[in-house]
């Protein structure tokens, strides 16, 4: 293949493809139209089907560049094909600017410069736009991104919008006045219309979509097969079921994408204001809003119909619908680093990075703040799809495909159905052509016969049968699905990943005390902050100015943690009305004054009630600037003033680590870090205080855009506030289940480091004796390499003393019998999200190593909980994440199992939603998933041997030209089989987990072995049967001068095989219908006892007694007494020994393969288990205490390491 026919874009993304350029070929198009001619139309589904062959069979391959189609393969495991028709977009309407320049701007994501200079620019384009009249801009879509062809890379690249490439000072300096209406009108031309278009298909278009499904096409063939065969009752059944399965699935299908087109639709198209560059103020619709436009947002808040980035004023913002969290956020405006030289520079504009300065789509606003005259103004800077929201509808409109074994397995079985059908086909025609001269015809259709028979055109309903039961009892116990087919991946998971606050440990943070700092010194600490003494410190107005909280409807409410914080003090906090706001020419700050009774009493002089009002009036707090808190940061700032103060204040809360590294040396007490540790260890949650005042030249209007980093240096470290988080009283119960399950647990958290190790150490996750091992990861310095420093946890107080560890204090290596129990050693290892992000940068060799035994990992961001999910992934671990939904949607939805503990529509981004916010859901969502997971093994053996039986009864009868009948078909496929289907798939999940776990492979020794035995007993019991018959028949026939009818259905071999196969389905349903451990026993399932018990007896009554309707009907003839009660023999054989033969492979079947493959030393197939084994002979692992792994720097690319002692 010629690479320079082959290019590839999205590199290095999620959804990175290559992409291949063809051009349509006539006479190959001719040649396809009579094949699908000549093929009734068969090779036009084939191609249907088939992208990459539609497009391979129709067209010739040609440059990407002059293309007219493109064929595109996604690189991950999966090598999905898709195809999309080149597009042009006509540039002539648009006379304003040169069509080249903008074609090359524009797909390079420079779109939004094109207003640098507008007036010269379009003078300039003007000039040239009669030599480029015919250009054209050349684009495909796919998956509603649009991909325009860039001259510069030569590739298509996808339409940016100010969201990459655009510096924070651009975005004041050439983006800040708005677009010209022609500009308007080009770029929208560019872009489209700003809508997340959800549209709802025609019934006609998914009745289409889904009867072309290759599934109901094999139904279609074999209801024709069957018609031409006379099967007229069996076929008008099969079309019956069909209707109703199509009815059903065009209804959930339907009723899913209006949901989803509500969801979106909602707030879709409003009026909103713009800012052109002439500062006229003009109103359009939302759906007219580009990247460039600069919105007003409205005083009464509005639901962004687009990413946009904050300019001017202060916006309040509810974002549950991205991070699952119900609480107000506060956005201010993006800092400008050309009004302060030492502010941010050249840093260039990011939605994540500055995700606390912009306004994102579908999030809304409820309050704005902002200067009179000067408008709270947002600059649009994606729309569409590329915004946030439209990223999470594309990800549920297109996701991608679920890889599990078990499906892979599946289809792999069918085709080994195939080939065993093939074998029956030729079979049939050499028979029939032996055996006596038969039509053509008629040869043809018992063989295709042979191909419906093999292949079970129930078996995709059968096999969802047990997941939809699985659905509806996990909604009973209030977990919600969107994602139905990895309940059975659920079954799987052996470690869970869990947030911890809001998860592990209670919402709410109770004030524990505060410990302040005086004279370089810590005070004893101090239960009550609300008292007279307190109440004009700095400590306390940090207290009650440093946080996010703002009233809504009158109600305060923010951060749980500002919350609890302001409610310990008692103060009272203030808004500014509108009116109020309007009639000064500055924002009016937030007020905060402490409640009448705390100020301290004065002696009255003079007129007492003056002076009273006098004193109260007296001490009340401006908060003038708010600087958000930042994650990254792990801290806020506000910049505050004391009414008739004539200097501000700064005052910073967050990290301790933070903080104290940003206050004077001098102000930070020596023994900070002791009192620190001592703290976290008690699981405690501590905030440090500082404090500075500012310098009078630092005016109202200066404050408004000073950088932060002037603002947050140099401070006076001011104490401690300690806050008591406690665990959920479920979570020690739920992880000690978990464990005894051999399901490992892990914890995820934003939280200090030792915090999390002594909620994790508290709820059982690290056992009492078990040892914490830090890795301290560095990253490149001063020409250094990248270093980890491994502390023991329980030794850091000692850090002072160079002595070294007791020997003792080492973690050992305990030998297991099973490999799955080697992730119980005894060591843990913890780190925090920078140390996590040097090492998967520096040491990917040592990656694995740390996931095996990786238990805390702290102060971690969104995108790092998500690399940790598929680090552990990479390790072969099927992974379940459970978190509150805020900050946790990535590693929900990269999770194997997510599950959200928050009903917000954050959680549309988990497969899994939890009513209760309890993880006691996800055991039960364990349970359950490997009850479903158990079910499909049963029901895909028993549609299996269901497949084979008949099979071999069919190809039995045909050795003699006979057949089943067409009621004989219909009461096996109907009464028995569906039945037997969907009540066996109702058995509840156990009711504990146990340490086995289900298999996850149909490949199997153990399985395979079972169907194998099945088949050889039913074929031995129905030969012998068959036998019998054959002799009975010569016997009793010899001298008849009975006439055969034209299909030879009513004999005894056919009455035999009906008999003995029937009964030969139920007793396969009985033995594969698994209870413990994983179900509930099949007795507790009644309706299966019930259907089971009347089929048998049906049977049997038919069998012993034989009625003459009923046997007309199922066309079966009266065997002789003595030959029936020999049938009832053989059936009671067959039961015994089916069942003891499944329960003995049950039993015994995986000791006797697990000893087999332990003597020939076979390699576990998981790597995380292989690499246990490996582990336990490594002399140097787990690193000793005081050591440092040092990166390799010649072989850099490799991630090599060595350990170095340090002396």
């Amino acid at each position: 293949m010629d690479k320079e026919e082959r290019k590839t874009i999205n590199q290095g993304q999620e959804d990175e493809m290559e992409i291949y350029g063809y051009n349509l070929c006539r006479w190959k198009l001719a040649i396809v139209s009579v094949g699908v001619i000549c093929t009734g139309g068969f090779l036009l589904l084939l191609l249907y089907w088939m992208p990459e062959w539609r497009v391979k069979a129709t067209c010739v391959r040609a440059a990407v560049k002059d293309c007219e189609v493109v064929l595109l393969r996604t690189t991950d495991e999966f090598r999905m094909w898709f195809c999309a028709k080149i597009r042009f977009l006509p540039l002539e309407s648009q006379p304003v600017l040169n069509p080249k320049s903008v074609v090359n701007k524009v797909s390079n994501g420079h779109a939004v410069h094109l207003t640098e200079n507008m007036a010269e620019e379009n003078r300039h384009e003007l000039t040239k736009y009669s030599q480029t009249r015919s250009q054209q801009i050349r684009y495909f879509t796919h998956h509603s991104v649009k991909y325009l062809w860039n001259d510069t890379v030569h590739n298509f690249d996808f339409l940016k919008g100010l969201d990459e490439g655009v510096s924070c000072t651009s975005m004041y300096e050439k983006h800040s006045a708005g677009l010209t209406k022609g500009m308007h009108a080009y770029r929208k031309l560019l872009y489209g219309v700003n809508e997340i278009a959800v549209k709802v298909p025609s019934i006609f278009k998914l009745l289409i979509k889904e009867v072309l499904n290759p599934f109901y096409i094999f139904q279609l063939f074999s209801v024709i097969l069957w018609n031409i065969d006379e099967y007229y009752y069996y076929a008008l059944a099969i079309v019956i079921m069909s209707i109703l399965s199509i009815v059903s699935s065009l209804y959930s299908i339907r009723k899913q994408y209006i949901m989803l087109h509500d969801m979106v639709a909602a707030h879709s198209t409003v009026r909103v204001s713009v800012c052109r560059v002439n500062e006229e103020i003009e109103e359009i619709f939302s759906t007219d809003l580009v990247p460039g436009d600069v919105m007003v947002i409205p005083l009464n808040g509005t639901v962004m119909p687009c990413d946009a980035v904050l300019i001017n004023g202060t916006c309040i913002v509810n974002e549950s619908m991205l991070t699952g969290e119900s609480v107000p956020v506060t956005k201010t405006n993006l800092p400008n680093p050309s009004v302060d030289a030492k502010g941010m520079g050249e840093e260039f504009y990011s939605p994540e990075t500055h995700k606390r300065h912009t306004l994102f789509c579908g999030t809304t606003v409820i309050q704005t703040r902002f200067y009179t005259g000067e408008l709270v103004k947002a600059i649009v800077v994606r729309t569409g799809f590329s915004t946030s929201k439209g990223q999470l509808v594309r990800s549920i409109l297109y996701p991608k495909p679920t890889d599990f074994k078990l499906y892979r397995d599946a289809y792999l079985f069918l085709l080994c159905l195939v080939a065993v059908a093939g074998i029956g086909f030729i079979y049939t025609i050499v028979n029939s052509i032996l055996n006596e001269p038969v039509e053509v015809g008629v040869i043809i259709i018992k063989s295709l016969d042979i191909i419906t028979i093999t292949v079970p055109p129930a078996l995709p309903a059968a096999m969802t049968a047990g997941i939809v039961y699985a659905q509806r009892r996990l909604k009973k116990v209030g977990i919600f699905c969107i994602s139905p087919q990895r309940i059975n991946i659920c079954g799987q998971l052996n470690l869970v990943c869990f947030d911890k606050t809001g998860t592990l440990t209670e919402d709410g943070l109770d004030l524990w005390g505060i410990q302040r700092v005086e004279h370089n010194r810590f005070l004893l600490p101090e239960v009550s902050v609300c008292n007279e003494v307190l109440v004009k410190s700095q400590f306390v107005a940090c207290m009650a100015t440093c946080h996010s909280l703002t009233k809504i409807e009158g109600v305060l409410s923010g951060d749980p943690l500002d919350l609890k914080m302001f409610e310990a003090i008692g103060w009272v906090l203030e808004e500014a009305t509108e009116e109020e706001t309007a009639l000064h020419n500055r924002i009016m700050p937030t007020v905060v004054r402490p409640p009448k009774q705390l100020l301290p009493e004065s002696t009255p002089a003079g007129n007492q009630e003056m002076v009273w009002h006098h004193l109260i009036a007296i001490y009340e707090i401006g908060i003038v600037r708010q600087f958000p808190f930042s994650s990254a940061l792990q801290r806020m700032s506000v910049v505050a003033r004391v009414l008739g103060d004539k200097k501000m204040d700064a005052y910073m809360k967050g990290a301790p680590e933070v903080i104290a590294s940003l206050c004077k040396p001098e102000t930070v007490p020596v023994d900070f870090e002791t009192v620190l540790e001592d703290y976290t260890k008690q699981g405690f949650r501590v905030i440090a205080l500082a404090h500075r005042k500012l310098e009078s030249k630092l005016t109202w209007h200066k404050v408004q855009n000073i950088s932060r980093d002037i603002i947050e240096n140099n401070m006076d470290f001011m104490g401690l506030i300690i806050m008591q988080n406690k665990l959920k009283q479920e979570t020690p119960a739920v992880l000690e289940d978990l464990h005894k399950a051999n399901i490992r647990t892990v914890m995820v958290t934003g939280d200090n480091m030792l915090t999390a190790v002594s909620v994790a150490r508290d709820c059982g996750m690290i056992l009492p004796h078990d040892k914490v091992i830090i890795a301290e990861a560095l990253p490149p310095k001063d020409g250094k390499v990248a270093k980890i420093n491994w502390h023991y946890a329980d030794s850091l107080t000692q850090g002072s003393s160079s002595s070294a560890v007791d020997s003792e204090a080492i973690p050992i290596k305990l030998v297991h019998d099973s490999l799955e129990d080697l992730q119980l050693t005894r060591y843990h290892f913890a780190m925090n999200g920078k140390s996590f992000s040097v090492i998967l940068e520096h040491f990917q060799d040592l990656v694995p190593k740390l996931m095996l035994h990786g238990t805390v990992f702290a102060r971690m961001s969104p995108d790092q909980k998500t690399q940790l999910v598929e680090a552990l992934q990479n390790v072969d671990y099927f992974v379940g994440m459970c978190g509150d939904g805020a900050n946790d949607c990535g590693a929900l939805k990269r999770a194997h199992g997510g599950i959200s503990l928050s009903e917000l529509e954050a959680s549309v981004a988990s497969p899994f939603t939890s009513k209760s916010r309890s993880i006691s859901c996800v055991p039960n969502l364990i349970r359950e998933g490997r009850a479903a997971l158990m079910t499909s093994f049963c029901v895909f053996k028993f549609m299996a041997l269901y497949s084979i039986i008949q099979y071999f009864s069919v190809t039995l009868l045909y050795s003699i030209l006979s057949n089943l009948g067409d009621f004989q078909f219909l009461f096996i496929d109907l009464a028995i089989i569906l039945v037997v289907v969907f009540t066996m798939s109702l058995n509840p999940a156990w009711k504990e987990l146990v340490a086995q776990r289900p298999p996850s492979s149909l490949i199997s020794g153990a399985l395979l072995f079972s169907v194998l035995s099945q088949i050889i007993i039913y074929g031995h019991h129905v030969c012998n049967g068959n036998f019998f018959a054959c002799n009975t028949t010569r016997s009793l026939y010899e001298n008849s001068d009975n006439e055969t009818e034209t299909h030879n259905i009513q004999n005894y071999e056919n009455t035999t095989v009906f008999f003995i196969s029937s009964f030969q389905y139920l007793i396969v349903a009985i033995a594969f219908s698994k209870g413990k451990p994983f179900r509930q026993p099949c007795y507790k399932n009644y309706f299966f006892v019930v259907s089971v018990i009347v089929l048998y007896v049906f049977i049997l009554f038919i069998m012993l007694h034989p009625v003459d309707s009923i046997d007309q009907v199922l066309q079966i003839v009266c065997v002789p007494y003595q030959w029936r009660v020999t049938m009832l023999i053989i059936v009671l054989v067959n039961t015994f020994v089916s069942i003891v033969v499944e329960e003995s492979v049950d039993r015994w079947g995986k000791c006797c393969l697990s000893r087999a493959s332990s003597c020939r030393k076979k390699t576990p197939k998981a790597k995380y288990m292989h690499l246990a084994q490996e582990l336990l002979v490594d002399p140097e692992w787990p690193p000793k205490p005081q050591t440092t792994t040092e990166a390799k720097t010649l072989v850099k690319e490799s991630g090599s390491c060595q350990i170095i002692t340090i002396a």
